[in-house]
């Protein structure tokens, strides 16, 4: 997502709530990519792949669609409460609980918070004031949109060492190479990222 683009997001946000519901989709695809990664690590950690992060977003886009009526604060946020929810249903499906659990829902929510911000910290210094809180979200939202044009394999590398924090010996088992090989996949994924990176701003 470019800057200018992550500026029309408060705008769009007062159009839907002015009665224009055609914008939403719009306004949620900007944010497409951004929740495939969240989806994609909590896929892997917790279903061993058994559902698709493409399924999951769409669902939490339409389930946002229904409920964005109710929608109050900040709209990155918001739709990772309701991957979250997402989640703890298939998690409840695939593993024969059917009772909600409030508890797994807020560690879902707090999981997904983290690798948000293990995402906006990833390439840029780290901060601790509100307004540099808000620039990390933006900043994951924009990451997330350069990771998806990578290639697959550096897309993976990068989302396993930044943002998963596993150790390259971790990524090379994840990814079924050896360490040398993962760490020059690295090296090349990062050197292709910062190419990509300055075309978003």
């Amino acid at each position: 997502m470019t800057t200018a683009a992550q500026d029309d997001v408060p705008a769009m946000i007062a159009r839907a709530r002015a009665g224009e519901p055609d914008v939403l989709g719009p306004l949620f695809e900007r944010f497409r990519n951004y929740l495939s990664i969240l989806a994609r690590v909590q896929i892997g950690r917790r279903l061993q792949r058994k559902v698709e992060e493409a399924d999951l977003v769409q669902e939490t886009f339409l389930e946002a669609h229904r409920s964005f009526p109710r929608f109050r604060g900040e709209l990155a946020y918001w739709l990772r409460q309701i991957l979250a929810a997402r989640l703890a249903m298939l998690i409840r499906h695939y593993f024969g609980t059917q009772q909600r659990d409030v508890n797994l829902e807020r560690e879902l929510t707090d999981a997904l918070g983290q690798s948000s911000e293990l995402l906006g910290q990833a390439f840029v210094a780290s901060g601790t004031s509100p307004s540099q809180g808000a620039a990390r979200r933006e900043e994951a939202v924009r990451l997330a949109g350069a990771l998806a044009q990578l290639p697959p394999d550096y897309r993976t590398v990068i989302t396993l060492r930044h943002i998963e924090c596993l150790t390259f010996p971790d990524v090379a088992k994840r990814m079924g190479r050896s360490v040398d090989a993962v760490e020059k996949l690295w090296a090349r994924a990062l050197v292709q990222l910062r190419r990509i990176l300055p075309e978003s701003k």
